[in-house]
């Protein structure tokens, strides 16, 4: 049976609070930016600048039109959920924020940063899966009762949780957005870490599609080849070749290649397929 994760109604009411980005929501208060602190094990690690400068200046005009939601840690507040806003307005130079002051237990306050940000597509694919392998850690849950959670299917959270399976030289470049999932995916079958690092380099250097990506992982998974399957040779060939020796007193093969049937004499030098030939022959050549 799966534990119990504390997420339901409760998690869906708080939600409804927390994920739009305009529209005015009515605010319990406001607060100085200097009492409100980031929460340090949220899913997100980066903000882009330039779409946060965007929103700094829309704030700038406008104001915070979504109150961030915070909870009391302390002698300050933590945030819960809109760190973007949070953020953006340090950047517009505002001093103070609207804030929703809600009581949120340690374990929901990263599920409600990781749905939010779910919600708004605002995390990259290595943060999310992290944030997907840290809610089953934490709560022992199984791929298909996060999916639930998340309202994503099971296949993807697998498929998200398989990147954590790249050298982390290949996450680190999906996280500044040099790859993308597709290529990701694409490099994960190559065989080797040393194998999957080389071809995500030329992904990068080279501005290759996945289509491309996909074409080149064979071709990258280092000295593993394909073992092609050979059909016996008939013991005739070998009483043949047996045969042939004797009678040549020269080394014999009687084989198969590409389909067709051939017989191979080994010879050292000129005067040696001079002898050949006369016994071949009777002389007659």
């Amino acid at each position: 049976m799966v534990k119990k994760s504390g997420l339901g109604k409760g998690l869906e009411s708080l939600m409804g609070e927390a994920t739009a980005e305009v529209g005015a929501v009515a605010s319990d208060a406001k607060l100085p930016l200097s009492a409100i602190k980031p929460n340090q094990n949220q899913p997100r690690q980066s903000f882009e600048a330039e779409p946060l400068a965007e929103l700094a200046d829309s704030i700038k005009q406008n104001g915070v039109l979504q109150p961030i939601m915070v909870r009391k840690k302390g002698n300050s507040y933590e945030i819960v959920a809109g760190e973007r806003r949070y953020q953006a307005a340090k950047i517009a130079g505002l001093k103070e924020i609207p804030v929703i002051i809600r009581e949120v237990s340690d374990e929901d306050v990263f599920k409600l940063a990781l749905i939010e940000n779910l919600q708004r597509s605002d995390l990259n694919p290595i943060e999310e899966a992290l944030g997907f392998k840290t809610l089953i850690d934490q709560n022992k849950l199984t791929q298909d009762a996060l999916a639930k959670i998340v309202s994503k299917s099971r296949p993807t959270i697998a498929n998200a949780l398989r990147l954590l399976d790249l050298p982390e030289e290949v996450q680190d470049l999906m996280a500044e957005g040099k790859l993308t999932a597709g290529h990701a995916r694409a490099i994960l079958a190559v065989a080797g870490e040393e194998g999957r690092v080389r071809l995500a380099k030329k992904v990068v250097d080279e501005k290759l599609s996945v289509r491309q990506t996909e074409s080149l992982a064979p071709l990258f998974s280092g000295n593993n080849p394909v073992p092609t399957h050979r059909e016996p040779l008939p013991k005739s060939f070998k009483r043949a070749a047996k045969e042939l020796k004797l009678a040549l007193e020269a080394q014999v093969r009687v084989k198969k290649v590409r389909g067709k049937n051939k017989i191979e004499i080994e010879f050292d030098s000129e005067d040696e397929l001079a002898r050949l030939v006369d016994l071949m022959t009777g002389g007659k050549a």
